[in-house]
């Protein structure tokens, strides 16, 4: 079962991936902040009809929940303008992949401290190296899309 979620999230990688491109593209046209806004209220229309449609949770527990909880979509938005702005200035494929050493770099110091009610899984010497050689990747990625 495990492997299904992993395949779930190499394919929202992949829609990330072409997500980037398009926003980029989008941004260039109608301004990076307001290419965000889009994004998002696209994605808030999608995400009314499932909810309509196929929701099964408690959303009126919205209201309980710390407020914490409520920074996902405000980094969400973060994200999205921060690669509207970068893909047209370093390409689709470095700003991917910037952004995904960013999120290894985060999710581990999350997983080492086991922060937001996150799973506890301590640093060992095998994802130190993982996260060194996705450093390395991310400084010849760079180089090799620098122009000479």
């Amino acid at each position: 079962m495990k492997f299904l979620y992993i395949l779930l999230a190499l394919l929202g990688g992949m829609m990330a991936g072409i997500q980037a491109p398009i926003n980029g593209s989008l941004g260039k046209k109608i301004g990076s902040v307001e290419g965000a806004f889009i994004s998002f209220f696209v994605g808030t229309l999608f995400l009314t009809f499932l909810v309509l449609f196929f929701g099964k949770g408690q959303i009126t527990h919205v209201f309980q929940v710390p407020k914490w909880n409520l920074l996902g979509g405000l980094l969400g938005a973060f994200f999205v303008t921060f690669v509207i702005l970068s893909v047209p200035n370093v390409g689709a494929a470095l700003t991917i992949f910037a952004a995904i050493v960013g999120q290894i770099v985060i999710s581990m110091i999350i997983d080492h401290f086991g922060l937001f009610d996150a799973q506890k899984i301590p640093m060992n010497v095998n994802r130190l190296l993982g996260l060194v050689f996705m450093l390395a990747a991310l400084f010849f990625m760079y180089r090799g899309s620098v122009s000479s």
